[in-house]
């Protein structure tokens, strides 16, 4: 681990960040050049005192988890993440780690999304982040682990997953998830995270075995759909997406018609904040 060159990366991507490049309003007597500690370590998920100590050469080797919240934070390139990762003494992420660097470019569109639910996700449907207004419609999706990250994964085996469709949409949900992960597969190769997916669900998805034969292959993300809120109910909503470069992240934006009965609801959404599906659902 090299302590000063670790610092002092931190510290100038740091101080050439501006609070808007991040979603952050600057205020009237900012004095600081770029972002303040603090503010990184906000958006880093960790203590003001862990990433300070980090900047002046005494904080302990920073974990694989630490360092890919920091690369996210800071909004680092890939390249640069990977050279992080280095003077960290810490390996380069592997193609599954690395499928959770979030593009930068997505996130530079994300952080100016804050009155529609917006989320960027994985072609495996990967939540990577969503925003406060994400949150509350769908939840919070930060927390699983292994192939549950995967939201096709969860879809053919966890009910709760199809709690927040309305029950004549989910069969058309189905053949959407598995066309999704086809198409991801095609890309990926069998010997890929996609290629894990696919096996584990053969075994515990005889709906996922029978429409994996369909052989259909498609990114069915721009669409219309129902959502049903645990509070508000059902609300329509339009989905758009924009896709990195290479096709591996999709930034999905979720909007209702103007002075619908719908987006009143997407309003109401900021003042009821996060709600978790119940299985009364």
């Amino acid at each position: 681990m090299d302590r000063g060159a670790l610092a002092a990366f931190l510290r100038r991507r740091r101080e050439e960040l501006r609070p808007e490049d991040v979603g952050l309003t600057a205020g009237p007597r900012r004095r600081t050049a770029g972002l303040r500690r603090e503010e990184v370590a906000s958006l880093a998920a960790m203590s003001t005192d862990y990433y300070t100590r980090l900047e002046q050469q005494r904080g302990p080797q920073p974990s694989e988890q630490m360092l890919a919240a920091l690369a996210r934070a800071l909004r680092l390139t890939t390249h640069e993440r990977d050279y992080l990762f280095q003077v960290a003494g810490r390996n380069a992420p592997t193609e599954v780690s690395a499928a959770t660097h979030v593009a930068p470019t997505l996130l530079r569109v994300l952080d100016r999304l804050s009155d529609t639910p917006a989320l960027i996700i994985s072609n495996l449907s990967e939540t990577l982040v969503q925003n406060r207004m994400a949150e509350a419609l769908f939840g919070d999706k930060s927390g699983y682990t292994g192939l549950a990250r995967s939201e096709i994964y969860r879809w053919f085996t966890d009910p709760a997953e199809r709690w927040r469709y309305p029950a004549e949409d989910r069969d058309r949900q189905s053949r959407t998830q598995v066309a999704n992960l086809r198409a991801a597969y095609g890309s990926l190769g069998a010997r890929s995270r996609a290629g894990e997916i696919v096996q584990a669900l053969h075994r515990e998805s005889a709906e996922f075995a029978r429409l994996w034969e369909r052989h259909e292959v498609a990114k069915r993300f721009e669409d219309h759909k129902t959502l049903v809120h645990p509070e508000l109910g059902p609300i329509e909503v339009d989905c758009q997406v924009l896709f990195t470069e290479d096709q591996s992240q999709a930034l999905l934006v979720l909007s209702a018609a103007p002075r619908s009965e719908d987006s009143e609801k997407l309003k109401l959404l900021g003042v009821l904040g996060h709600e978790q599906f119940t299985e009364s659902r």
